[in-house]
């Protein structure tokens, strides 16, 4: 990984900003009046300034020989930090702080940047303040390509908790094997015997939805059969059952939040689960669920994901002779549950 002869200061940003360093001192740390005073077109060439030089407000790694601190930074796209144990996001920081302990490395959560109000780091100022860190792991639902492909030009670890992509470069990146695992969860219905399996997802354009459904279009083709993709239906409507019904659908791959909103329809209409119908559920859901179902499918490798991360933080700022792994696909585990089975005769479609 290159090196800068120097750390970038606030003169070298006022100078192109076009500010004095007062000025830029209120935009990296005023707050209330003080940030108002400095208006947004002078903040915004400030922001933009300290992209361009890859500025760090950094007295901490100033103070050390070679600029290290030992402290890895974890910033999220949402309040994901967890205040119980079953939160989704819970075992992904449980990874990373384990894998913390083994490294001997510190942890510092940027819980006061702009996450809360949705905002990206470029456009609030965040991004210098990363750099008080060594690296930094990104984690959360959303994210920016914008964010990560500054990231990239500044040369600046991280990593991503999932697979992301960005312009101008390979996000560093510790994900699970969506594509693999869906497949393998296909192969598994088709070898139960189901021919028209449909996969409900919801839309949102996001790796991990379109990973999920590489897997089911190559499961699907491999076995000769026509993949039918829904994308964010009502999965309280009773037309997606008749749709289904009519269309002689026996098994379903679902993405994990719609999963059990599917089952309640299908139970509220008298049907068996899975007798009527079977339904894989595609990773574990974000919200709580409200019975506890052995569902048909795959768990997602949370906290070897976040493990995984830090490990790929910690490459690049220990380079080994060989180039450090950036991009790393993790298994699912599959569990086979009862939420699927043999399709009932009675459901099956007719021969052709």
């Amino acid at each position: 990984m290159a090196t800068r002869s120097r750390r970038a200061t606030q003169a070298d940003v006022a100078r192109l900003a076009g500010v004095s360093q007062t000025t830029v001192s209120m935009v990296l740390n005023g707050t209330g009046v003080t940030e108002r005073r400095v208006r947004d077109e002078v903040r915004d060439r400030v922001l933009q300034a300290i992209e361009v030089t890859g500025y760090a407000a950094n007295p901490i790694a100033q103070r050390l020989a070679g600029g290290r601190t030992s402290i890895v930074g974890v910033y999220t796209y949402e309040p994901v930090f967890p205040h119980a144990g079953a939160d989704f996001y819970y075992p992904f920081l449980e990874g990373v702080e384990d894998e913390a302990e083994s490294a001997e490395v510190d942890l510092l959560m940027f819980t006061s940047l702009s996450a809360r109000s949705g905002r990206r780091l470029l456009s609030s100022g965040g991004m210098s303040r990363l750099r008080v860190a060594d690296g930094c792991i990104l984690l959360g639902r959303r994210s920016y390509p914008d964010d990560l492909a500054a990231l990239l030009r500044q040369d600046f670890p991280f990593a991503f908790v999932g697979r992301r992509e960005a312009p101008g470069g390979q996000v560093p990146y510790a994900a699970a094997d969506y594509a693999t695992a869906t497949a393998q969860v296909v192969e598994n219905l088709l070898d139960l015997g189901h021919r028209r399996i449909v996969l409900i997802n919801e839309f949102t354009g996001h790796e991990s939805i379109e990973d999920r459904a590489r897997g089911y279009r190559r499961a699907m083709a491999a076995a000769g059969l026509q993949p039918v993709r829904l994308d964010e239906p009502d999965m309280s409507s009773s037309e997606l059952l008749d749709s289904l019904r009519s269309g002689g659908v026996t098994a379903t791959v679902v993405s994990s939040d719609l999963a059990e909103p599917l089952r309640t329809t299908a139970l509220a209409r008298g049907m068996s689960v899975p007798g009527d119908l079977s339904i894989a559920r595609l990773g574990d859901p974000e919200r709580a669920e409200t019975q506890d179902i052995d569902w048909t499918g795959f768990r997602i490798p949370r906290r070897q994901m976040g493990a995984g991360a830090l490990r790929i933080v910690l490459h690049q700022l220990n380079p080994a002779e060989d180039e450090p792994q950036l991009q790393t696909s993790i298994p699912c585990t599959l569990n086979a549950g009862t939420t699927a089975g043999p399709p009932n005769p009675a459901s099956a479609p007719a021969p052709n």
